[in-house]
């Protein structure tokens, strides 16, 4: 039995992608997350065998997840579900350590396909998203240069996100349960690291980056 935890920040998109995986069976849907956040302490808790991550939710992102879940353990997957077919948002999923790409507009099968490869211990990415996306992402992965997003700590590229999004420094401080100054620290290494001064360089980046979306 594949065990599953499903992470959105749309009830209807949940329920509609529980319902969808439980008509399976052979799995076992064990959880729901409303945020990126609660994904990742449920995953660390319910240690299911895949997470199905939205890309775009309300705190940190689904790649922001991968991270979270690929430095705990490697033994869970992570499936990307998103809108987005953009090859820029597919490397920065891959690079986090997403097993899988899947598009929203896909059918219902190709993401049961996507459960079953990366349980397999394969990698998939959406027939919309072409090998040539794997390609780009390997000839990366062999470059030698460091990104300055690679340096960050989880924590730096938790408040970029988060400080990216609008959110006032006694926000995040409420949000990932750490004092302003705790904040404060890591918002000035971030800006520090990455070479940006103001909101909207730290809104520029981010979007750039996949981190948010362009709209």
């Amino acid at each position: 039995m594949t065990t599953i935890l499903i992470a959105d920040d749309h009830p209807i998109v949940r329920h509609g992608v529980r319902a969808l995986l439980e008509a399976e069976p052979d799995f076992q849907v064990i959880g729901e997350a409303q945020n990126g956040l609660q994904a990742a302490e449920m995953a660390m808790t319910l240690k299911p065998d895949v997470v199905v991550a939205d890309l775009m939710m309300g705190d940190i992102n689904g790649i922001e997840l991968c991270h979270h879940v690929s430095r705990s353990t490697h033994s869970i997957k992570v499936i990307i579900l998103s809108m987005y077919n953009n090859q820029g948002y597919v490397l920065q999923a891959l690079r986090a350590g997403a097993r899988g790409y899947v598009l929203k507009d896909s059918t219902a099968e190709e993401l049961v396909r996507a459960v079953h490869q990366v349980v397999s211990g394969h990698l998939y990415l959406g027939s919309p998203l072409s090998e040539q996306a794997i390609e780009a992402y390997l000839q990366k992965a062999n470059n030698s240069e460091v990104d300055p997003y690679e340096t960050l700590t989880s924590r730096e590229r938790e408040v970029l996100q988060l400080v990216a999004k609008g959110h006032t420094n006694a926000e995040i401080a409420e949000l990932l349960f750490i004092s302003q100054r705790t904040v404060e620290v890591h918002r000035s290494n971030m800006m520090s690291k990455l070479n940006l001064r103001t909101q909207a360089q730290v809104l520029r980046y981010a979007i750039q980056k996949g981190i948010l979306p362009p709209d």
